[in-house]
């Protein structure tokens, strides 16, 4: 037998521990490590999972998801989670200037562009310019231009709009914010038809919304267009209509994504006041299509609120780049969704409001073949001022080029002219047709509309062609 080691002087023994003697001790040591070790891989567990339960949305898988998680209430609401800022552009850059309006955050990497070009003759000063800070707000940097001229064709204002992204990711003091790979393009009337224009000439933009988009050439067509294209217009519109539209939307190819969003109750001029009803579709399909943000997908697929909306269009689902599910939207529309409202267009400004129309002025005579004849209406009147179209039909044979005229009445001013050249000396008043719109076939018919100061009357007009 060994003898059993003796501890030397001095030493003291450890109290005896019942359960680290005999059979198995070694066993329920290894146990009792084994379970600290688990419960400290558990805590480690618990922090992580908390650090991603509560990082920001844009640590998320997509890299170029920005904001909270969205909302019906904050996509309709009239600011964002940006704090934004702005600063201008002097003209010389292929374009007429203009402002850009960014969030101010530099937290989140770089933010996807926004061009915005106004409508024929107007300025984005007067009519866009709600647009921007609302935009940008939303996580996107934005760019708000005037044109070289008023008067610039819609394929002009198609130039200069990519002139303008240009600018924005190259020159801009704010360059090193945007993502150059990120780029869309918004434009209402003519300018909306430059957007048109863009997008088939630069199919690398991620998306284009045309707002009552009109035609930059006659007969145009969508066939070659690759780029996301959202239409909104509006229901009471006798400039850019519905027929026009969809002749024009019919050509977009199936395998684009593309919707057609039909506003209640508005005219030609929606875009020129700020309305929620266009934002809350606008921006999710630049989220969609410029942040490949599928979160934004549930507003669109279905229509998640169709208050203020007539119609709508879609191709559901939409899915971008990288989106790993589809939206929760059945198969694609072929057909329009239509929404009764007896409600005018929401979100009302303190631009004009909609009053009911006066009638129209009678019928003129069928113009001899060659000739054409000029109908005027009053569309809307306010105190102090009022909205009126002119519609040029052509005779028995086609007409290349068209001008009408007529004389103002006592205290009438136009301060603004769509779809035509506008030159007044004193109270006479000359129209011609714009670069789009001046061969007319037989019968066919052409409109443009303008706002003016005063009281609204029926003029007599003339119509002749070169």
């Amino acid at each position: 037998m060994g003898a059993h080691a003796v501890p030397p002087p001095g030493t003291r023994r450890p109290p005896t521990d019942p359960s680290a003697s005999g059979p198995g001790s070694r066993s329920r040591s290894l146990r009792r490590a084994m379970g600290r070790a688990m419960a400290a891989v558990v805590a480690v567990l618990g922090l992580l999972s908390a650090a991603i339960a509560t990082r920001p949305a844009s640590a998320a898988d997509n890299p170029f998801q920005r904001g909270p998680n969205p909302t019906v209430a904050s996509v309709a609401a009239t600011r964002g989670t940006f704090a934004t800022a702005q600063t201008s552009v002097p003209a010389g850059n292929g374009f007429g200037g203009g402002v850009i309006y960014y969030p101010t955050d530099t937290s989140q990497g770089t933010f996807g562009g926004v061009a915005i070009v106004p409508g024929y003759s107007a300025l984005f000063a007067n009519e866009e310019a709600w647009m921007g800070p609302w935009l940008a707000s939303f996580g996107f940097v934005v760019i708000g231009i005037e044109t070289n001229s008023r008067t610039d064709s819609a394929d002009a204002r198609g130039t200069q709009l990519l002139a303008a992204l240009d600018y924005l990711t190259q020159r801009s003091s704010v360059r090193d914010r945007v993502d150059p790979n990120r780029l869309s393009v918004v434009g209402h009337s003519a300018g909306g038809a430059g957007v048109l224009s863009a997008l088939l000439r630069r199919p690398s933009l991620k998306a284009g919304v045309g707002l009552a988009p009109g035609s930059p050439v006659g007969n145009y067509d969508l066939y070659n267009d690759r780029v996301p294209t959202m239409f909104i217009s509006g229901q009471k519109d006798t400039t850019v209509t519905q027929s026009y539209l969809n002749g024009l939307y019919t050509t977009i190819p199936a395998s684009t994504p593309s919707a057609w969003v039909e506003i209640t109750g508005v005219d030609h001029l929606f875009a020129t006041r700020a309305n929620t009803t266009e934002m809350r579709v606008l921006i999710p399909w630049l989220k969609i299509w410029v942040d490949n943000d599928t979160r934004y997908t549930q507003f669109l697929c279905p229509l998640a609120d169709s208050t203020g909306i007539s119609m709508y269009r879609n191709k559901c689902p939409y899915v971008p780049p990288g989106g790993s599910s589809p939206s929760p939207s059945a198969s694609p529309s072929s057909s329009p969704s239509r929404f009764p409202s007896p409600s005018p267009s929401p979100s009302p400004s303190p631009s004009p409001s909609q009053s009911p129309s006066q009638s129209p002025s009678a019928s003129p005579s069928p113009p001899p073949p060659g000739a054409c004849v000029a109908e005027y209406r009053t569309v809307n009147s306010w105190p102090g001022g009022f909205q009126g179209e002119v519609t040029v039909t052509a005779g028995g044979s086609a007409v290349n080029g068209w001008t009408v005229r007529w004389t103002l009445g006592s205290g009438q001013t136009i301060t603004q002219l769509w779809n035509g050249t506008l030159s007044t000396s004193g109270s006479a008043v000359t129209v011609k047709n714009a670069s789009f719109n001046g061969s007319i076939p037989a019968s066919g018919s052409a409109t443009f509309g303008f706002l003016a100061t005063g009281t609204p009357s029926t003029p007599s007009l003339t119509c002749t062609s070169p």
